[in-house]
C-alpha cells in the first residue's frame, strides 16, 4: 500500500491517494482528504498513474474518507470512470457522501468523448506564399478604407474646427513631440558627429575637409533628419498610440463610444493625427540643426572655425532642401500616427493582443517609412530637387 499526499500549502488542506492490489482482476483505490481546485491537480495525476500501472477488469474506489469535494474532484471521479469504461472494465465508487454523490450522478462518463489532438496539415511554399499575398492584399484594402475615412473626418474638421477636441490635441502633442526632444537630440547629435568624422578622414587626403559641412548639412536636412525623426516617432509614439487604442479595444471602451453614437475616429484618432502633423516637422528641423551642431565638433578639431563651418552650411543648404525635408516629415508623421491608430483598432482579444498590435504598428510604420522615403528620392530626382 502506497500513500501519496497532496498538500495545499495556502490553507494546509491535503488529499491522499493510495492503491491496494486485491484478488485477480481487482484494484482498490483509496482517495481521502480535500479535493479542491488545488489538491485535485496532483491527486489527478497520481490516481491516473495508479490506474494505468495496474490495468484490471474491476476497480473499486473507496471515497469514504473524502471530506470535501468540489467540481474538480467530481471531474476526477468522472474521468476515472470514463477511462475504465473505455478499457472495457468496471469502476465502482463506494462510500462517497450523499451531497457529493448527487453532484456526481449529474454527469455521464460516456458523454465525454476523448478528442484526439488536431494535426496540422503540412503546407508547401506555394500555399504559404498565397496566404501571405492574400493577407497583404487584405491589409492594403483595410488601409485604403481607413485613409478614406480619416480624410473625410479631416475635411469635416477643416470646415467645422469645433468638432475636434483641441485639448486632446495639445496633450498628444506634448507626449509625442515635447517629450521626444531628449532622445531626438541625442541620436541626431551623435549621427551628425559620426557622419562628419567618417567623412573627414578620406576628405583630408585631398584637403577638402571643409566640404564635410556640406555633406552633414544636406544629409541631415534632406534625408537623415526626417528619416531618424520618423523612426524614433514610430518606436516611441506610434507604438504608444497602438497600445492605448488596443487597451481601449480590449476593455470594450471603443464599443461603448460607438454605442453612445460617437465617432471613434473623430474623438480618438484625429487628435493624435493632428498632433503628429504639427510635431514631426518641428522635430525634423530640430534634428537637422542638432546634427549640424554635432558635425561642427569634428571641424573644430581639424582647426576650422565655427564661422567658416556655418558659412559653408548656409551656402550649401537652400530653401528647397529645407522645405523638401519638412514635407517628408509631414508625410512620415501622418503615416506613422495613422498606422499606429489603425493597428490599435485592429487589436484582437486575449492577453497578448495589445502586444501584438504594438509590434505590428512599429513594423508596419518602419516599412512604410522606408518605402515612402524611396518614392520621395525618385520623385525628387526627376523634379531636380
Amino acid at each position: 500500500m502506497t500513500v501519496i499526499p497532496t498538500v495545499d500549502s495556502a490553507n494546509e488542506r491535503s488529499a491522499q491517494v493510495w492503491s491496494e492490489p486485491g484478488p485477480s482482476g481487482l484494484l482498490k483505490l483509496h482517495i481521502a482528504g480535500y479535493l479542491d481546485s488545488r489538491t485535485t491537480a496532483i491527486a489527478w495525476n497520481e490516481a491516473m498513474s495508479a490506474l494505468q500501472k495496474s490495468p484490471v477488469q474491476r476497480v473499486v474506489v473507496d471515497a469514504s474518507r473524502v471530506e470535501y469535494c468540489d467540481i474538480s474532484g467530481i471531474g476526477l471521479f468522472v474521468e476515472l470512470s470514463r477511462l475504465q469504461h473505455k478499457a472495457g472494465g468496471e469502476l465502482d465508487i463506494q462510500g462517497l457522501r450523499g451531497e457529493f454523490r448527487q453532484l456526481l450522478d449529474l454527469f455521464d462518463p460516456d458523454a465525454f468523448p476523448e478528442f484526439p489532438a488536431k494535426k496540422h496539415k503540412a503546407t508547401n511554399i506555394a500555399v504559404e506564399v498565397g496566404r501571405m499575398a492574400f493577407k497583404l492584399w487584405k491589409d492594403m484594402a483595410v488601409l485604403v478604407a481607413f485613409v478614406g475615412e480619416l480624410s473625410l473626418s479631416m475635411l469635416r474638421v477643416v470646415s467645422e474646427p469645433r468638432q475636434i477636441r483641441w485639448g486632446d490635441v495639445a496633450r498628444a502633442a506634448e507626449k509625442a513631440g515635447v517629450n521626444a526632444l531628449p532622445i531626438v537630440t541625442l541620436i541626431s547629435f551623435l549621427v551628425g558627429l559620426i557622419m562628419a568624422f567618417q567623412a573627414a578622414i578620406p576628405m583630408r587626403q585631398f584637403g577638402a575637409e571643409v566640404f564635410v559641412a556640406d555633406l552633414v548639412a544636406l544629409s541631415m536636412f534632406r534625408e537623415l533628419g526626417p528619416l531618424m525623426t520618423a523612426i524614433v516617432f514610430t518606436g516611441r509614439s506610434g507604438s504608444a498610440f497602438a497600445a492605448e487604442l488596443g487597451t481601449m479595444k480590449v476593455n470594450e471602451e471603443i464599443d461603448a463610444i460607438n454605442t453612445m453614437g460617437l465617432d471613434p475616429v473623430r474623438f480618438l484618432i484625429l487628435p493624435r493625427i493632428m498632433a503628429s502633423l504639427a510635431m514631426t516637422p518641428l522635430l525634423s528641423v530640430f534634428s537637422g540643426v542638432v546634427g549640424v551642431c554635432g558635425g561642427s565638433l569634428v571641424l573644430l578639431s581639424l582647426d576650422y572655425s565655427l564661422v567658416t563651418y556655418f558659412n559653408e552650411v548656409i551656402s550649401a543648404v537652400t530653401y528647397v532642401d529645407f522645405l523638401g525635408g519638412i514635407f517628408k516629415s509631414v508625410v512620415f508623421g501622418v503615416v506613422v500616427a495613422g498606422v499606429g491608430c489603425l493597428r490599435g483598432l485592429e487589436t484582437g482579444i486575449g492577453a497578448t493582443a495589445v502586444g501584438d498590435a504594438t509590434t505590428r504598428a512599429v513594423v508596419s510604420g518602419i516599412v512604410l517609412i522606408v518605402v515612402i522615403d524611396g518614392v520621395f528620392s525618385v520623385v525628387y530626382y526627376y523634379l531636380g530637387i
